[in-house]
């Protein structure tokens, strides 16, 4: 199916580089009032990936919802990515993801066995998390769009949020960089098969093993936990959920560049010029924050900025528990690297070395 129709052509922007610019988004989100509901743990306020609502003294809702544009050609593959994306942001919240709602915008004139396997795709995920599908709703509309209202489950008291990394601790990341450049190229047909397989393998793994992982390392340290912040990098890159991590928990980061991992083509996309409009959105918004190294490439500077589909878990972690944290991870087929540490705060919020 995927040699009779290029899904990416009917876009303007794939995947997660569709998302709103962040510069707007966090403008008027500062002027909405917070939620004073006594039930809410955690609302819209400081940007995490999912609001958990407390439902009993052990027992609490985590929902998110998540849906974009096709970042590849394939119906199947891209519901898949579709689903592991939504299912990403309950991971990262330390949940278990029990339901779900499809999502999903389509031409009236598009073909019906293309509809069926975008939705076979998300249903083979959300089927390998365990997560029921009870329904969704649709529109016509004459660019595609598919994702997941998703529901999971949680102790109130073991929740991860991306606020309250401390100083001294290590920043780890669990996934290679540079989906967003990667599927630019393929829209424009210039990516070679081996960076597209890559990127696809990437956007396609849950982070179910990752959080599952990371669980059972902090069951292992009683109440006191060493992981002390969480956030999946995804639509606004690595640097955007860094700062996003690190300004509400009043520290800053110090990541270093030559730490971090790239799939297989990234920074020959980079090289080239497939620069999304969300890159550079993120760009735009984040940089200001940001200092640089004189020898961090610019190639490199893209791939930080990158929106990314499906990304990985950064996770702050206490400095004497982050090799532990690692090997957990590693049992779990997970390559996890230590990129970086934070320190008091500092101008700027995040320095790459």
């Amino acid at each position: 199916m995927s040699d009779s129709i290029r899904l990416t052509a009917g876009s303007k922007a794939g995947g997660c580089a569709a998302k709103m610019s962040p510069r707007m988004l966090d403008s008027v989100l500062r002027r909405l009032p917070a939620s004073s509901h006594p039930a809410v743990i955690v609302g819209y306020d400081t940007s995490d990936d999912a609001g958990v609502y407390r439902l009993s003294d052990d027992l609490a809702l985590v929902q998110t919802v998540d849906f974009f544009t096709p970042i590849v050609d394939d119906p199947f593959t891209f519901g898949q990515i579709a689903a592991a994306n939504a299912l990403s942001d309950i991971y990262a919240m330390g949940g278990r993801p029990i339901s779900a709602l499809s999502m999903v915008g389509f031409p009236a004139a598009g073909a019906a066995d293309v509809l069926e396997q975008i939705f076979r795709g998300g249903l083979s995920k959300m089927a390998e998390a365990e997560c029921a599908v009870l329904g969704g709703h649709s529109i016509r509309d004459e660019e595609i769009k598919f994702g997941y209202a998703v529901t999971g489950v949680i102790h109130p008291n073991r929740v991860w949020r991306n606020v309250g990394a401390r100083e001294l601790d290590v920043l780890l990341f669990t996934k290679r960089l540079g989906t967003g450049v990667i599927a630019t190229a393929l829209k424009q047909e210039s990516a070679p098969e081996f960076a597209v397989t890559a990127a696809i393998e990437s956007m396609t793994r849950l982070n179910r093993a990752s959080a599952a992982a990371l669980l059972d390392f902090e069951r292992g340290h009683g109440r006191e936990t060493p992981i002390h912040a969480v956030t999946d990098v995804t639509g606004f890159g690595l640097l955007g959920h860094a700062r996003e991590m690190a300004l509400p928990s009043g520290v800053s980061f110090e990541i270093d560049h030559t730490q971090l991992e790239y799939l297989p083509g990234a920074l020959d996309a980079a090289r080239d010029g497939f620069i999304s409009g969300g890159l550079r959105n993120n760009r735009e918004f984040v940089e200001d924050c940001v200092g640089f190294a004189e020898n961090v490439p610019e190639e490199i500077r893209l791939l930080m900025f990158d929106p990314q589909t499906s990304g990985g878990l950064l996770v702050a972690v206490d400095a004497p528990a982050a090799a532990a944290a690692q090997l957990a991870l590693a049992g779990a087929g997970i390559s996890a690297q230590i990129i970086g540490r934070v320190v008091a705060k500092r101008r700027p919020l995040i320095q790459v070395v």
